[in-house]
């Protein structure tokens, strides 16, 4: 009986597939950040989604990677880790951290990735195709 209830939870998960914001758009792209909370960033900042339940990127100092944890359109991050390299856009960094933190929607709307807060925050992204 355990093995049938193991079989059974196997496939549905199997059959499940990548309900992820890298299915629906994001995948195989390097998305930069151009706008935060309506302002131009003049800083560089990407995402990346390179694999099911992952996001990486470069901040405006290190790289950065987290699990992402929710269904599109939702966006969540676990914990995000980082490199631990000093450079003179650490406010910047600091900035963009808080703000992915933060978000909790996504939306792939051809070369633009807009990730946002029920009370009005945004981060828009742009991809090269």
């Amino acid at each position: 009986m355990r093995f049938v209830i193991l079989a059974l939870v196997l496939l549905i998960s199997a059959c499940r597939g990548d309900e992820t914001l890298r299915a629906y758009g994001a995948a195989d792209r390097v998305w930069t950040l151009t706008e935060l909370d309506g302002k131009r960033f003049a800083a560089r900042a990407t995402i990346e989604f390179p694999e099911e339940g992952r996001i990486s990127g470069q901040a405006p100092c290190n790289h950065y990677f987290a699990d992402l944890t929710v269904p599109y359109p939702w966006f969540e991050t676990g914990p995000i880790g980082a490199t631990k390299m000093a450079c003179s856009n650490l406010d910047a960094e600091a900035q963009f951290f808080k703000a992915l933190d933060a978000m909790s929607l996504s939306e792939v709307l051809n070369n633009t990735l807009i990730l946002s807060t029920p009370e009005g925050r945004e981060m828009v992204f742009k991809s090269g195709g």
